[in-house]
């Protein structure tokens, strides 16, 4: 699947997943990156969709953050948001070195070095399809955070 950058409501529809609804009332997911050690959003985050049942993950969609650290079009909505499980996995470690705040290379490691951070699960809930939600990560070399936003 080809990733996308989520700049343009156009630009963001993932192939396959119907983004049909209206946005104001209907269900939809949403999410938003921002760099608390730089204090500014995190653009360039490449960011992985999954839907998942059992012991399944089947990807739905990648994308990466635009310039304010978001997707101006939300990763799913309308009839595309289920109930269920699903996990969003954040390419923090490729933001943080593309950065330059990757920790410095111990000595004998790979050339791109170990970083304490790298990619960035967040396996979530869904329960009520005709909500939003907004599912925000705040990150730093050291450190995340997350939480049900609005």
């Amino acid at each position: 699947m080809a990733v996308r950058l989520c700049a343009k409501v156009g630009a963001s529809r993932a192939k396959g997943v119907d983004m049909a609804g209206d946005q104001e009332t209907g269900g939809r997911l949403t999410t938003h990156v921002l760099d608390t050690a730089r204090g500014m959003p995190a653009a360039g985050v490449t960011i992985t969709l999954y839907r998942i049942n059992g012991q399944s993950h089947r990807k739905l969609l990648q994308v990466v953050t635009n310039a304010d650290g978001r997707c101006d079009a939300p990763l799913l909505a309308g009839g595309a948001l289920m109930a269920g499980r699903y996990e969003l996995v954040f390419a923090a470690g490729d933001y943080l070195r593309a950065t330059g705040q990757a920790m410095a290379q111990a000595a004998g490691q790979p050339e791109e070095g170990i970083l304490f951070l790298d990619e960035i699960p967040i396996r979530f809930g869904i329960t009520d399809p005709a909500a939003h939600y907004h599912v925000p990560l705040l990150i730093s070399p050291f450190a995340y955070a997350t939480y049900r936003g609005s």
